[in-house]
C-alpha cells in the first residue's frame, strides 16, 4: 500500500513489548520510513542496552535516527522535534509513509502538541538550580518542588534530574510554572490531527516476563561490554546516556559492587519499573489510540495491518 501523504503513523508502547517488530512489519506494508522516538536510541554508542534494530532490520527499511549524536552531546525534546520534521519531509519526498517508534513520551508530546516557547534561563539561575539540587538530594529537591509547583512535580519521577532541573529553573527565572507557560501558549500543532496511533499494551505479567527476558538478553549478548566501553569515554555523569537503563545497573558489577546474577536482577527490576511509567504515560495521554492488549509477538500480524489501513482510509 502506497503512503498517504497527509499521515504520520505513531507506534507506541513499554520498553520489550515488540514495538519495533511492529514498525517494521508496517513499515514493509506501507512502503513507510521508521523515525526513531527513543531517547536513548538516538545516541550513538548505545546500541545493544538499548535494543536498537539490527542491520538486517536497518536494510530491510529506511530506519532514521537511530545512533545519530554522539553521547557528549544532549539531545533535548526540542532538539528532537526539529530532527523528526526534517525526517518527516524526508519521508515525504521519498513518497514514504513516516511511522514514529518509541517509548519516550515527551518526545510524542512534542511532535504532536508543539513545545511552548520559554523564556531563556539565564545562566546564574540554571547554576544555583544545580547546587541546589546536589546539596537537597533528589527527594527533598522534588518535595521542594512539589511545595511550588505541585502539577508538575506529580509528572515527574524525583530521579528524573534534568525535568527536574528544568521546572524548577523556569520557576526561579519566570515566577510562573512550566505547566503554566505550556498552557498559555499553544506552541506548533503541526501532527496532532495527521497522526494515527497504534498502542501495544501487554498485561502486567505478559509484559514483565518480556521485560525478564529482555535483561538476561542484553546482558549476555554483549551490554556488560558495552557500558564499559562508554564508561571509558570519560563522559559527564550528567550526560543523558548516562542515565540510559543498564548504565547504572550493568556498571555496578564492572565495579565490583555485585555480582552479575545480581546486576541482571536490578536490570530486570529497573526495566520493569519503566515499563510500568511507560504504560501509565501511553495509557492516559495517548487514550484515543487503537490498543492491542498483548506483546506484538503474540497479535495476528494481519489485525494491526487491517486495522491500520482502516484508520488511514478513515482520517
Amino acid at each position: 500500500m502506497s503512503a498517504d501523504s497527509r499521515h504520520i503513523l505513531i507506534v507506541g508502547g513499554p520498553t520489550a513489548s515488540g514495538k519495533s517488530t511492529l514498525a517494521l512489519d508496517l513499515a514493509r506494508h506501507f512502503r513507510g520510513s521508521i523515525i526513531n522516538a527513543d531517547s536513548m536510541q538516538i545516541y550513538r554508542e548505545l546500541c545493544i542496552i538499548t535494543a536498537r534494530p539490527s542491520i538486517a532490520d536497518e536494510k530491510a527499511a529506511p530506519h532514521r535516527l537511530y545512533g545519530a549524536m554522539p553521547s557528549t552531546e544532549r539531545c533535548s525534546a526540542g532538539r528532537w522535534r526539529e530532527l523528526a520534521i526534517s525526517e518527516i519531509a524526508a519521508a515525504r519526498s521519498a513518497k514514504r509513509l513516516p511511522i514514529f517508534v518509541g517509548g519516550t513520551g515527551l518526545y510524542f508530546s512534542a511532535l504532536l502538541k508543539g513545545l511552548a516557547p520559554v523564556p531563556n534561563i539565564p545562566q546564574d539561575v540554571r547554576e544555583a538550580t544545580k547546587v541546589l539540587r546536589a546539596k537537597l538530594g533528589a527527594q527533598e529537591f522534588h518535595r521542594r518542588l512539589a511545595v511550588r509547583d505541585p502539577e508538575g512535580a506529580a509528572r515527574i519521577h524525583p530521579a528524573n534530574s534534568q525535568r527536574m532541573l528544568r521546572a524548577y529553573e523556569v520557576l526561579e527565572a519566570t515566577g510562573a510554572t512550566l505547566g503554566q507557560w505550556q498552557a498559555g501558549q499553544a506552541g506548533e500543532l503541526a501532527y496532532a490531527d495527521k497522526a494515527i496511533m497504534l498502542v501495544l499494551e501487554p498485561e502486567r505479567e505478559t509484559l514483565y516476563a518480556a521485560c525478564n527476558a529482555r535483561a538476561k538478553l542484553i546482558a549476555d549478548s554483549g551490554g556488560i561490554e558495552e557500558v564499559a566501553a562508554l564508561r571509558l569515554l570519560g563522559l559527564d555523569p550528567s550526560l543523558p546516556v548516562m542515565k540510559a537503563l543498564g548504565v547504572r545497573e550493568l556498571g555496578a558489577f564492572l565495579d565490583g559492587e555485585v555480582t552479575r546474577a545480581q546486576a541482571i536482577e536490578n536490570l530486570r527490576q529497573a526495566t520493569r519499573r519503566y515499563a510500568k511509567r511507560q504504560t501509565t504515560w501511553f495509557r492516559h495521554q495517548m487514550a484515543q489510540a487503537a490498543r492491542f492488549t498483548g506483546c506484538y509477538n503474540v497479535i495476528h500480524k494481519n489485525d494491526v495491518l487491517r486495522l491500520a489501513e482502516s484508520l488511514l482510509r478513515v482520517k
